[in-house]
């Protein structure tokens, strides 16, 4: 039996054409080389700029370069290196949990199954969404806060919680396109569709935009 083949109006097609034409390629902005780099950007990145967590992950790596080398830090070494980011002392405590449980559960490997991956501290369904889906495990869609406010300025979405826009979201789009469709959302809503001020005016969707305020 085939499956239906999930049709997109005419108005999003125009807007994912205009989200190609300006972001083509879409990536994360977060630095990562592999899916130990990508779990710790991700954790650090909550509350806190890519720009930052870049800096800060530059010389984390270069000094515990794997879950290994992570899980005999010293607290107080993490703190220090991860200073400049936001609630750095939690997120410093969740790293060396994180670490700890890989090793000793996991012989030292991210595991790549959703269920085993947000048993992990400081890994809920957001992050494991981003890295199954930056590592091409499963098609996710995360939703942070640029994509729940810009899907909700678009007219995607009506939901009150990142759950309920996620599902949204993947009702109304197919899989395939999810993971462009996560990294133009938060694109657009870091270069155009601000929190509080959006550059409506500026922002190349203006006329399909509900939301426009000009």
């Amino acid at each position: 039996m085939k499956t239906a083949v999930k049709k997109i109006s005419s108005k999003d097609t125009k807007i994912m054409t205009l989200f190609d034409t300006f972001y083509p390629n879409p990536q994360s902005e977060l630095h990562f080389t592999n899916i130990y780099q990508l779990a710790v950007s991700v954790l650090l990145s909550a509350q806190c700029t890519d720009k930052k967590v870049n800096e800060v992950t530059q010389i984390l790596f270069e000094k515990y370069p794997d879950f290994a080398a992570l899980h005999k830090a010293p607290l107080n070494k993490i703190e220090t290196i991860i200073r400049p980011i936001n609630y750095y002392k939690t997120k410093s405590r969740h790293l060396i949990e994180l670490a700890k449980r890989v090793v000793n559960d996991f012989s030292g490997e991210f595991p790549l199954n959703r269920a085993a991956a947000i048993s992990l501290p400081g890994i809920g369904n957001k992050t494991a969404n981003v890295i199954l889906g930056e590592m091409k495990i499963e098609a996710t869609l995360p939703v942070d806060t640029h994509v729940f406010r810009v899907s909700q300025r678009l007219g995607w979405s009506k939901g009150e919680t990142p759950a309920a826009i996620e599902i949204q979201l993947k009702k109304r789009f197919p899989s395939h396109m999810w993971r462009s469709l996560h990294h133009w959302l938060i694109l657009h809503g870091r270069r155009f569709c601000k929190a509080q001020r959006p550059l409506c005016a500026e922002c190349p969707l203006l006329k399909l935009c509900p939301s426009a305020q000009v």
